[in-house]
């Protein structure tokens, strides 16, 4: 069984008019939220085999704020560039490319292609996904390769105003 947590990152500045879409920061709320949503995954027992994030400052900061609450050594995330520009198939191909080895993977990235990738793999429909968002998924498949909405189930939803 795979389990799949896909992580909206969490509010970005927009204050910022030198820097680049990429290199945005996290805001106050941004900051706050993102450990909290990782202390809400705590609470729920969640243990990472892996977690991979977009290259954003934005998102690579949502999971390195996200791991510390879990456990997860921040040097252990793997930054993959190609979850910035992805689009809904492109983020369902990183996923089915994930290395085997790891059961259970937070993935962080960007709107729409969360919400996209979500309801792409996901029997249960989901709206825009607000920042921080996460939803989970578990797949009856043993590979990456073969993860699809026909042996997704949809396991939960959460995000910083529920919690």
């Amino acid at each position: 069984m795979k389990t799949l947590y896909l992580l909206r990152h969490a509010k970005s500045s927009w204050s910022f008019d030198d820097l680049s879409d990429q290199e945005r920061p996290l805001n106050d709320r941004g900051r706050d939220d993102a450990p909290r949503m990782g202390q809400a995954l705590a609470r729920r027992g969640i243990r990472l085999d892996a977690l991979v994030s977009s290259s954003a400052v934005r998102a690579l900061s949502t999971a390195v704020l996200v791991a510390r609450e879990l456990g997860f050594a921040h040097d252990k995330i793997t930054v993959d560039p190609a979850i910035y520009r992805a689009d809904a198939d492109a983020l369902v191909a990183i996923v089915q490319a994930l290395p085997d080895a790891a059961d259970s993977v937070l993935l962080v990235g960007h709107n729409p292609t969360i919400t996209d990738a979500a309801n792409a793999l996901s029997p249960t429909s989901f709206n825009e996904l607000p920042t921080a968002a996460v939803v989970c998924l578990r797949f009856t498949a043993d590979r990456w390769a073969d993860v699809d909405r026909a042996n997704a189930e949809f396991y939960f939803y959460d995000h910083p105003k529920n919690i």
